[in-house]
């Protein structure tokens, strides 16, 4: 390393921080979005187990924009486990992305400690 010239050190270093930060937003968003996803498909799960708990020819209702609609119970089940489904997925995804961020902040970090470490002995 002694070898590049200092200019060319800071740019490296600037970029390997940018990567950190950026890698840790993204993290951050992730999360978020991954907790949201978990909240709606818990309510969707709930939402099923009132469904099939009811029981004889009760009606359902879905919400179309600001009216109610006749929904057949077995249409309304399978419209909500497709969602849940859906959702099931998303968070799959979500968390594959997340587990890609945090080794790309972790390689950064380490990155970062590297340089430091090193730093002190030339």
């Amino acid at each position: 390393m002694a070898t590049l010239s200092d200019d060319t050190l800071r740019k490296i270093l600037v970029q390997i921080q940018q990567t950190a930060v950026q890698s840790q937003r993204a993290l951050n968003v992730s999360k978020q979005q991954i907790a949201a996803k978990e909240r709606e498909r818990r309510i969707l799960q709930l939402t099923i187990e009132e469904i099939t708990s009811l029981q004889g020819d009760v009606n359902l209702y879905k919400g179309v924009g600001k009216m109610f609609m006749n929904v057949p119970r077995p249409t309304m089940e399978k419209e909500l486990k497709a969602e849940e489904k859906e959702l099931t997925d998303d968070i799959k995804n979500l968390e594959k992305k997340s587990k890609y961020l945090e080794k790309q902040f972790n390689d950064a970090q380490a990155q970062l400690r590297d340089i430091f470490q090193s730093a002190p002995n030339q």
